[in-house]
């Protein structure tokens, strides 16, 4: 019998983005399975209605729990956003959500504008809404990043046509005085390099990946569902589309195959 400290980490994203969250879970724990799903066949989600949204995480899960997932991270702010609520009240296991970093970037400015690049699943969500108000001295400077998920997901971060919508997306900020970006979308941290390029380097750029490691560490922790340190954690990765940029991202530190789900 398999125990549950020796089941995998499971997650999942609309496509690849969310690899950029597993990394730093790798990182900190590399004695973890984990399981990563990639759906790019739906990809993006941002533009997708929540129910649309709720019905792909369901059957997401699923297929994660089947695989024998002993805690689900969204790896993924729009599903988050719309359905982290409804599964966690449907499974027993834990979910991990993930909301785009607005808080420290919110109490670290000195200008108090905060620029906030996301899908429109997440920055029309009630959770986004609600965790902003909670900042009434801070202007944060919203904007939804059209186009980009499509182009990370064909491999094409450094193409003119990202360098195209990067500036138009973050002129205005940079306009606006924004000291902080928060990258609202796991897919984003893919474009730290040329998102730098762009910005003065007064503006720190922010998200969530680090934080969401260590609160998976934690509750796996509290539930007692942590892996044996000297156990050698195992990477697999499935997607429903074509593997080739997935496969240029995790490299050899993981089995890519394609699933259909």
């Amino acid at each position: 019998m398999t125990m549950p400290f020796a089941r995998p980490i499971g997650l999942f994203d609309s496509g690849v983005g969310g690899v950029s969250i597993w990394r730093q879970i790798r990182a900190l724990m590399p004695h973890e399975h984990t399981l990563y799903l990639a759906d790019s066949r739906n990809a993006p989600y941002g533009q997708k209605s929540r129910e649309e949204i709720l019905a792909l995480s369901l059957k997401n899960t699923e297929y994660l729990l089947e695989r024998g997932a002993k805690i689900i991270v969204l790896a993924c702010n729009t599903a988050t956003t719309n359905a982290v609520k409804e599964l966690r009240a449907r499974y027993a296991v834990p979910f991990i959500g993930i909301e785009p970093a607005i808080k420290p970037a919110a109490l670290q400015s000195k200008t108090c504008k905060v620029g906030v690049l996301a899908t429109a699943g997440t920055i029309n969500s009630a959770l986004f809404a609600q965790t902003a108000s909670n900042f009434r001295n801070i202007r944060f400077i919203e904007q939804i990043g059209h186009g980009l998920v499509p182009l990370i997901e064909a491999g094409q971060m450094e193409s003119p046509a990202m360098e195209a919508l990067l500036q138009e997306y973050l002129q205005p900020m940079i306009a606006a005085d924004i000291d902080h970006l928060v990258l609202g979308c796991t897919h984003y941290p893919f474009l730290s390099a040329q998102i730098r390029r762009i910005l003065p380097p007064h503006i720190d750029i922010i998200d969530s990946g680090a934080a969401v490691a260590r609160q998976t560490r934690a509750v796996l922790q509290q539930h007692g569902l942590l892996a044996d340190a000297t156990q050698e954690g195992q990477a697999l990765f499935y997607t429903n589309a074509d593997e080739t940029v997935l496969r240029t991202l995790v490299g050899g530190d993981g089995s890519v195959m394609r699933a259909d789900f």
